[in-house]
Formats: C-alpha cells, structure tokens, sequence
C-alpha cells in the first residue's frame, strides 16, 4: 500500500500509466506484482485495508467489511467496502465499490476495529451477522454467522436483537438464517456443505462426530452412524494459503485406514463439489444406499 508514503501524484500517475500500480481507492495503492500474485480473498482485505488507510469516512463499517475486520470466515461476499450512517450518501462505482447503507445504529450496536494502527468504528460481530442474513444469500451468510458462534456470539443473542430491530426489509432472511447456523462447523466449506446437505431428501447426517479407534480418537465432519458413511470436506490448497504438510497426509491417511478397519466407507468432497450440488446428491444418495439406506424416490428439483 503506498496511501500516505509521501510520494508525489506524478510519480503515482506515472506508475498506474506503466502498470507498476493497481489503484485500490482514491490515495491507495497496490504493486501490480503483489496484486496479481494474492489470492482472492486476500485481494478482498487488501482493498479493505486500503480504504481503512486512504478513507475519513464518517461511516461505520459493517456487513462483509465488518466480518473482515473482524476475523470471520467470508466467501462470496464480493469485494465492495460497506459503510453504514444515518444519512444517506452515493454509493461509488469504480473497479472497488463502496456501498452505503442508511440506519441511525444505537452505540451498542458499534465497537472499534484497528487496522494498521488506525481505530475505525465497525459494527458488534451480533450486528454484523444480522446485516450480512439480511444481505447476502444463505450459504454466504451461513459461514459468517457459523464462525461468529465458534467466536462466541450466542444465538439467543442474536434473536434478542433481530427481535429489537427497527429494520424490517430482510428479517425473513435473517430468521431463516439463525434457524440454520451452527457452530461446530469448523470451516466455511463445512458451513456450505451442512447447508447444501440440510436442503436434500435424505437421511441427514451428524456433525463432528467422534469415533474411537485403535489408533486413537478420530472427528468426522458428517457422519451417517448407522450406514458407517462419512461425508469429509477437504479443502486444503483451494480456500487457505497453505497445502497439508507430508506428515499432515500421513495423519489423514492413518485416520481413514483406523475407521476403515471399523467398518466405514467415505465420501470426500472439495470446493468443486460444492459447485455442483446435483452432482454432489446423487453421490451421498449412491453411497447411502450402498450402504443398506431405503431412500425416498427423488422428488427434489431444488438443483435442477
């Protein structure tokens, strides 16, 4: 980021006009090497970060920003910077969007963040969990709201202030949300996996379910205890800047072969099956009744 470096407009114009520089916000930038090289989700918080560090808004951050800045798991969440105050103002266009939301929101409902050594108000994780169920669609919304209960938000919380809340326009959506969440998924392909699965005509599965074997205690992600099938999402390499370790590989291998011996059969999925839900149900349905289940003829169109 070079806001505020000291350097002058013609050396930044002369950057972006050689493609030296990416511009993230008006006084923010970015190297067009270390542009190209991140991830997505890191792009996200670099042009987060940079209107953090370029911006006087008088707003309070909230929605996907707030989760952000917050440390909650996103995805799907887009790249916009969100900013609530009680009046009115345009949202930006550009290549990084800025969007407004208009509410007067009560100080409790606003705690402070810090991003490089710079406070900026930001919405209370509860409330950021709300804006996001009223904003974004339920398998976006479900991995912040998930991750905000393994943080220790409680979902009566939640429902107190859903309850107390002057804002009408998405509270369905939001009721809808909080009567899915749970925070014993440990990862946002988890979250969108419990939800994909919670939507089929079949047996639902339990979660984190742990198993002794003689090499020790295993944990299942989604386990069928009376078919001995488990539904394990791996997602190493595709959400997460890091890939498992040789010895990380072992440990898995280890525990499939512990559970095996037991009995159980896996299904293992990734970020792509996610992608393909219909593909995604005729594999569980397919294994489930290998297994010994009697299932419903397919009824859903849900994915069709």
């Amino acid at each position: 980021m070079l806001a505020s470096a000291g350097i002058t407009d013609r050396t930044l114009t002369a950057g972006l006009r050689c493609g030296l520089l990416k511009r993230l916000h008006r006084g923010s930038y970015v190297s067009v090497t270390v542009w190209n090289a991140a991830k997505p989700w890191v792009r996200e918080d670099m042009i987060l970060i940079g209107h953090v560090l370029a911006s006087h808004s008088h707003g309070v951050y909230s929605h996907s920003s707030a989760a952000r800045l917050h440390g909650l798991r996103t995805w799907g969440c887009g790249d916009a910077v969100h900013l609530t105050q009680e009046f009115a103002f345009g949202n930006s266009g550009g290549a990084h969007r800025v969007r407004g939301h208009q509410q007067l929101l009560a100080p409790s409902l606003v705690t402070s963040g810090k991003v490089g050594g710079i406070r900026v108000p930001v919405t209370t994780i509860a409330q950021t969990v709300l804006d996001c169920a009223r904003l974004f669609a339920m398998q976006e919304a479900v991995i912040i709201g998930d991750h905000a209960l393994r943080k220790g938000v409680q979902i009566a919380q939640l429902q107190a202030l859903l309850v107390a809340s002057p804002v009408v326009r998405g509270s369905a959506k939001a009721r809808l949300l909080l009567a899915v969440l749970d925070g014993r998924s440990e990862s946002a392909g988890e979250s969108r996996t419990r939800v994909l699965v919670g939507r089929m005509d079949m047996p639902q599965p339990e979660l984190q379910v742990e198993m002794a074997t003689r090499y020790g205690n295993y944990r299942l992600d989604f386990a069928w205890k009376q078919y001995k099938l488990a539904l394990e999402f791996d997602g190493w390499g595709k959400y997460f800047d890091f890939e498992p370790t040789d010895e990380a590989i072992a440990r898995e291998r280890q525990r499939e072969k512990a559970l095996m011996e037991l009995g159980w059969q896996f299904i293992r999925i990734d970020w792509a099956a996610l992608s393909d839900p219909a593909g995604l149900e005729s594999r569980i349905r397919a294994s489930l009744v290998r297994a010994g289940a009697r299932l419903p003829v397919r009824r859903s169109t849900l994915f069709a």
